[in-house]
């Protein structure tokens, strides 16, 4: 949380330097100087053009008229309201959520150094270092990576990237842009589907048989095609680079085994604009062994043993899984959290048990006796029991 003073030293500082309105640029500068935070002031209803911004001197009390760089303002004068306009500024940067080097429209991801490359990577690669249209569906089990695949190859290439997580609420609006009341004013903003067009950058789907029939917006997008913006008339152009990657847990046919129940069924026509759909499974355990040992040590982790042991307990488990004698996993994502857990608590068995109460009782219970046999020293992996068919084998606690 800014407090008052802090925002107030601030905007005193930018005011004396900069006058009445800053370019973001200079409050970036200004910010680094003074070791100050300056995103309040990038709200919209301090904008008032593509990177300029008012500074809010008398919403804080601020007088500085006799300031030798600040303009002297009048004091406000009462004003009849006025009907909105609706025109069409020029497109302010996007914000994503993803860490990054900001380009025109889009944003270029940091590499993350925890990041193993496996499974489907390369071919992402490739298709990323093309820059030719080509969808891509990736579907597969939560936790193993997909989103990560797309963004990670974006990064290395030095791509351009915007994500949008999709819900059942996802709107043509919310995609394609809309209408905004800025200052009294009505304004187009366009939607990152069109601001992905427009830079020629990767547009990340994420989780996208979480949408609704609302998607068929995307349509001709979805064939490479200009677009045209129904609201303005602007017929938009994909730029060269322009792609798309969707990414879901299901293959859009819904899901009947219960275990994602917002997943929805999607249009078989916009499927079909997909030319192809990748399965991304699980890390094998030489992959896994390596993430987890990454993550381990970037949080100062000195045990390899358990590293491994979480490694052969995930991979039991989801063999048991794939046999049917059990309906929960332990995903890559969980291990991860069981990682930053044993940094926290310092006990292998106490972060386990933090991190799989999300289960049912004879579960949890099932996954902690197994771990507690792999955990044993005089227990070696080749006399773990292994599950041949779906009826459960007496030796496995499941």
């Amino acid at each position: 949380m800014i407090s008052q003073s802090e925002k107030v030293s601030f905007l005193t500082e930018a005011a004396k330097r900069f006058g009445t309105e800053v370019s973001r640029q200079q409050l970036v500068t200004l910010s680094s100087e003074t070791g100050r935070r300056h995103f309040w002031l990038e709200a919209d209803e301090y904008r008032v053009g593509r990177g300029k911004y008012r500074l809010p001197l008398s919403e804080f009390g601020i007088n500085l008229t006799g300031a030798t760089n600040l303009a002297v303002v009048p004091a406000p004068v009462a004003q009849k309201p006025k009907a909105p306009v609706i025109q069409m500024p020029e497109q302010p940067k996007t914000k994503i959520s993803t860490v990054g080097r900001f380009t025109e429209n889009a944003v270029i991801p940091n590499c993350d150094p925890l990041y193993v490359e496996f499974g489907f990577y390369d071919r992402m690669k490739q298709i990323v270092n093309s820059k030719e249209f080509y969808p891509v569906f990736v579907s597969g089990l939560s936790g193993n990576g997909k989103t990560m695949m797309v963004e990670q190859a974006c990064a290395t290439l030095r791509r351009e990237y915007i994500r949008v997580n999709i819900s059942p609420e996802t709107s043509e609006d919310d995609l394609i842009g809309g209408f905004r009341l800025i200052d009294g004013e009505t304004k187009w903003f366009d939607g990152p589907v069109i601001q992905a067009m427009k830079a020629g950058a990767v547009l990340c789907l994420d989780e996208i048989d979480r949408g609704s029939n609302k998607l068929m917006c995307l349509q001709a997008i979805l064939e490479g095609k200009p677009y045209l913006i129904k609201k303005t008339g602007e017929y938009v152009e994909p730029a060269y680079g322009f792609n798309i990657v969707a990414t879901a847990n299901t293959k859009g046919k819904g899901d009947e085994s219960g275990r994602f129940m917002a997943a929805t069924i999607l249009d078989d026509a916009f499927l079909e604009r997909f030319p192809i759909t990748v399965e991304q499974e699980y890390p094998d355990t030489k992959v896994e062994t390596r993430i987890l040992s990454k993550v381990f040590d970037s949080l100062g982790i000195q045990d390899k043993e358990f590293a491994t042991n979480l490694v052969k307990w995930a991979d039991i488990i989801r063999k048991t899984f794939e046999e049917g004698a059990i309906d929960e996993l332990i995903s890559t994502r969980r291990l991860v959290h069981i990682a930053k857990a044993f940094k926290i608590f310092g006990e292998r068995t106490e972060a386990i048990k933090f991190c799989i109460n999300r289960f049912d009782a004879e579960t949890k219970t099932a996954f902690l006796d197994l771990y507690t046999k792999i955990d044993a020293p005089e227990v070696s992996a080749n006399e773990m029991p292994m599950p041949s068919s779906p009826a459960v084998s007496d030796e496995v606690p499941f």
